[in-house]
């Protein structure tokens, strides 16, 4: 069972207020995802610690109900 767009978007929302999200879903499946997130939160961080912030966002569902998330963070 996948995970949909916009469930994905919420629940980095809800870590992340400031966050602007760009998602695609890259086979169709609601499995397999590219994400853009840009917000302030990154400044000053290594790519790593801005990745770890994202998944921390996503509560556990990477690796379960969500296969695959390509992540590209940007500072704002």
């Amino acid at each position: 069972m996948g995970l949909k767009l916009e469930e994905i978007k919420n629940l980095i929302t809800e870590s992340i207020p400031d966050a602007e999200i760009t998602i695609q879903d890259l086979a169709g499946d609601e499995n397999h995802y590219s994400a853009t997130i840009k917000s302030k939160i990154f400044t000053g961080k290594s790519k790593i610690e801005q990745h770890k912030i994202v998944y921390k966002a996503l509560k556990g569902k990477m690796g379960n109900e969500l296969h695959a998330l390509a992540i590209n963070t940007k500072e704002i």
